[in-house]
């Protein structure tokens, strides 16, 4: 950004100048390159840059927000946030108290994949789209490539002063065969916090994508019912994330009286060897960073510890009402936006079972693979897999039409009776809340074993 050592000395200056009872700033540098295919057609392609700031202001607990794209006039701002905050406080002020910091933190990875070429990237993924297309009964297909590099600042009125520097990529690519009388889609989703090497040599699991499209439209539909079933790590990562997960968000538990009843600390939600767990200081994943954007060093927060629920995710000012700590989550997907309790990296931890003895006493069972979509309300959750598999007599058996697991997530928490050791990390994809979307996240577990799960079929 322009001029931002002198625009850093005027807002620190300033910040302590206004009356209120808190006040911090954001400035953001980023620039980011995008690709995108439809079908067999190239639909956009280009490279952009951003650069502006925040002023967030808090006032007898109202709080007041404003963005900007120019550094003119940082006292005009600093004055309109602070009388939004004025005008919607009405109450106390109240944050957890956090170590003032004064830090230039070095990026988990130093990597920017803004810096090559598009052309690069475009002749990479004309070759992975040529694979997709030389399937025979394809419908269509889409390739979305992204990726991005951030700078950026926070400061505030206690007198902390940090910068920061992030890279992000994903890619995420489907294939739609259809053979006239119905359709059938696979997908392939990945991501990391820079590295462009992950994103080449993917010629084998392209094509394996592309062929699983074609083959599901001969596989037959599996009959409805209740089923043991055990979820590969992306399935079970993204159950994790989106049923559980976005319901340990402390401010969704304090805005809603039926959550506080549900999500008591010290509850038993399953058994001894259940561990989840949430955090930043996870390195080298697309949720890591040093801190979050209210300047809350990262942690690793355990949620459920041995069966038991003993955390949630909080920003300062969920953590001061609900009396407990900050946890590093407060997260905003640009300086367009404040931040709001988000999650980074949440899994569950390994266990100790292998995937052979998982399944070796399931006399009918499902192994539910990938995802492709899915819904959650309150406890309740829908999935749909990308692809399943039969267990029968303890083999995986043939293929099935992707089925739909519906399901409460405190009963099936419970019903979660072996934990694998085969711990994997799903990257692709981002979260959304709040209008604000997609923020890099992760999510993984090991193979899972879930009893009575109520599987979606004919």
């Amino acid at each position: 950004m322009p001029h931002i050592e002198d625009a850093v000395k005027e807002l620190a200056s300033k910040l302590k100048e206004h009356k209120a009872n808190y006040l911090e700033a954001h400035l953001e540098d980023s620039v980011s390159s995008y690709i995108t295919y439809r079908g067999k057609v190239l639909e956009s392609i280009g490279k952009s840059a951003s650069m502006g700031g925040n002023i967030r202001a808090l006032v007898r607990g109202g709080w007041g927000f404003v963005s900007f794209n120019s550094l003119d006039n940082i006292d005009e701002r600093i004055k309109l946030a602070v009388k939004e905050a004025e005008l919607a406080g009405k109450g106390e002020s109240h944050l957890a108290e956090i170590p003032i910091t004064v830090v230039k933190a070095r990026p988990h990875s130093r990597s920017n994949p803004v810096d090559i070429p598009l052309a690069h990237k475009k002749e990479l993924l004309d070759g992975y789209n040529a694979l997709i297309w030389n399937t025979p009964k394809l419908k269509t297909s889409n390739i979305g490539y992204g990726d991005s590099y951030k700078k950026s600042t926070f400061l505030n009125s206690e007198g902390s002063f940090i910068q920061q520097e992030r890279s992000d990529m994903t890619l995420g690519m489907s294939a739609i065969a259809s053979d006239g009388n119905q359709v059938q889609q696979a997908n392939l989703s990945l991501g990391n916090p820079g590295d462009f090497s992950a994103m080449q040599n993917l010629d084998d699991a392209v094509k394996e994508m592309a062929e699983r499209a074609l083959g599901l439209l001969a596989a037959p539909q599996a009959k409805g019912g209740e089923y043991t079933v055990v979820l590969d790590p992306i399935l079970a990562g993204v159950f994790v994330h989106e049923a559980f997960g976005h319901l340990s968000e402390a401010d969704f538990v304090y805005e809603n009286e039926r959550m506080r009843e549900l999500m008591v600390l010290g509850k038993k939600f399953g058994r001894p060897e259940l561990n989840i767990v949430d955090g930043a200081a996870v390195p080298d994943l697309r949720g890591s960073f040093k801190y979050d954007d209210e300047g809350t060093p990262a942690t690793k927060t355990y949620l459920i510890k041995e069966g038991v629920l003993v955390g949630r995710l909080h920003s300062r000012e969920t953590a001061a009402r609900m009396g407990e700590k900050p946890t590093g989550n407060a997260r905003a997907v640009s300086y367009r936006f404040p931040p709001i309790v988000r999650m980074t990296n949440t899994y569950i931890e390994p266990g100790k079972t292998t995937f052979e003895e998982m399944t070796a006493d399931i006399k009918e069972g499902v192994y539910a693979r990938n995802w492709y979509g899915g819904t959650t309300s309150m406890e309740m959750f829908t999935f749909s897999a990308g692809e399943a598999f039969m267990i029968r007599n303890g083999k995986i058996a043939e293929l099935v039409r992707p089925v739909v697991l519906t399901g409460n997530v405190f009963e099936t928490l419970q019903h979660i009776d072996a934990i694998g050791i085969d711990l994997g990390m799903n990257q692709g994809g981002g979260c959304g809340k709040g209008g604000q979307s997609p923020l890099p996240v992760s999510n993984g577990s090991p193979h899972i074993r879930i009893r009575k799960c109520l599987v979606g079929g004919k």
